[in-house]
């Protein structure tokens, strides 16, 4: 028996922040489908999700709430593993990063770099962001002096720190971009990583004295790990790497034949830049591809608490389904773009894409199967339209692009191919008009013929639509 192929597939850990917004929902959705795809082609699949859970901005808001970080962190984990059932994201692992088997993995990755003289100790002096737990350059700063992330007034900070060697791994880095070109999709954010490295790479501050909420260094315990180096291992820990059971690790990172990391556009640098220096320093293969997708926004920009406009999955769950949800989703954001959520929009995707194209298919075949021959048709012995032939070709179009388009995480592009199919069948009803043919028993096979087609495709839509409409 041949081995089976395998395919591990990542969203980016959630910061426990609670209230997962739609935004989120996405890349969730996304990756869940992107899974369920490759579960359907009997590739072997590891999908791992999961929380970011250290860092200042935790350990205030759980001290605000009078409750401890580790309590703090526990409780928003279980409120988001229930809104992920509730959106039926089958995931096989999630990883908490206050969890030991990530923090010991964490602990052995730094100890392992600082040993060989990637990380090294030294003095932050500058400009650090609370919120988004950055610190920036002078000239990287807003000209207000703010966040050039998230606005706000940065801190001014000078405190003992180690740093991770992004120098020494520059060329390294551009080299292996330019010699793998779908390392980054698309190609315009590929364009934009290696704008930044070719910059110039200023080496990166990975510790914090300040606070406590974090992973300790086993050498210096007055250190925590900077949050990014954190987070970013959980790709690598949840599998077991330098632990005892390094089973997944070597299955599907080492030996794997598909590793996919999915991000928004806001943490590119950090997945297309530390994430793959962090690997060269510690000698594991850069096995993944990172695709890159766009915001969820709203008509009037971001969503924002102050503006009164996040939306939550949910908001629409709770009053449309889960399946319109995820098909809009999935259906309206392309790889790389933004995407503008308006309830105008969704319910005219649902109207007109769910009700009227593919409910109104199934319900007039079904009908008519039961109708004309009690719920059964057998397969023709040949074609009696010239439609037949036509109606046939598109099918066999419409799975290779699906294919195709789902494999490389084109998700938009493989409902727009089964979409194509679903127009064709309609199409097809209207061309071979079997309520005229029911009428005249010397068409009974010609109807029959018509029918079955119509059931195969109706088949065939059902299994491409499955991972995104479970």
């Amino acid at each position: 028996m041949s081995k089976k192929k395998t395919c591990y597939v990542t969203t980016p850990i959630y910061y426990s922040s609670g209230n997962v917004h739609i935004g989120n929902s996405y890349t969730t959705i996304a990756c869940d489908a992107f899974a369920r795809f490759h579960r359907l082609l009997s590739y072997d699949t590891f999908y791992l999700t999961g929380m970011d859970e250290h860092g200042q901005k935790i350990e205030n808001a759980a001290r605000a709430l009078g409750r401890e970080p580790q309590e703090h962190v526990d409780l928003i984990a279980e409120e988001t593993k229930e809104l992920w059932k509730e959106l039926k994201i089958e995931y096989d692992d999630f990883i908490q990063t206050s969890e030991e088997r990530h923090v010991k993995v964490v602990q052995k990755i730094f100890e392992k770099l600082l040993e060989k003289g990637d990380i090294y100790l030294g003095y932050y002096e500058g400009d650090y962001c609370v919120y988004d737990e950055a610190f920036f350059t002078k000239t990287q700063l807003n000209p207000d002096g703010t966040c050039p992330d998230c606005g706000r007034p940065t801190t001014k900070v000078r405190e003992e720190c180690y740093f991770l060697n992004l120098k020494k791994y520059q060329q390294q880095l551009l080299d292996y971009i330019n010699e793998n070109p779908d390392f980054i999709q698309p190609e315009t954010r590929k364009n934009e990583v290696v704008s930044f490295v070719e910059g110039g790479l200023e080496d990166l501050a990975i510790s914090r004295t300040t606070f406590k909420w974090g992973v300790p260094v086993l050498s210096n315990p007055k250190h925590v790990v900077y949050v990014w180096i954190d987070a970013l291992s959980n790709y690598i820990s949840a599998l077991g790497y330098l632990s005892e059971d390094d089973s997944k690790y070597r299955k599907y990172w080492l030996e794997g034949d598909k590793v996919v990391h999915v991000i928004g556009k806001d943490i590119l640098r950090f997945h297309a830049v530390y994430w793959p220096i962090m690997l060269m320093a510690l000698g594991v293969p850069i096995r993944f591809k990172l695709y890159v997708h766009g915001w969820v926004l709203m008509r009037e920009g971001k969503m924002s608490k102050s503006k009164g406009n996040v939306i939550y999955p949910r908001d629409v769950t709770q009053r449309y389904g889960l399946d319109p949800l995820r098909y809009y989703l999935l259906r309206e954001m392309p790889l790389g773009n933004d995407c503008i959520f308006s309830y105008d929009q969704f319910i005219e995707k649902y109207n007109v894409d769910l009700a009227n194209d593919l409910g109104n298919l199934v319900s007039r075949t079904i009908a008519m199967i039961n109708k004309y021959f009690c719920g059964q048709v057998q397969k023709p012995d040949s074609d009696h339209f010239p439609e037949d032939a036509d109606f046939r070709k598109t099918a066999e179009k419409a799975i290779a692009d699906y294919l195709s388009d789902f494999a490389n995480f084109r998700i938009q592009n493989g409902i727009i191919a089964v979409w194509n199919l679903v127009n064709r069948s309609n199409k097809y009803i209207d061309e071979t008009m079997p309520w005229v043919l029911a009428k005249d028993e010397s068409k009974r096979e010609a109807l029959a013929s018509v029918l079955y087609n119509l059931f195969e495709s109706l088949r065939l839509i059902a299994l491409m639509l499955s991972p995104v409409m479970p």
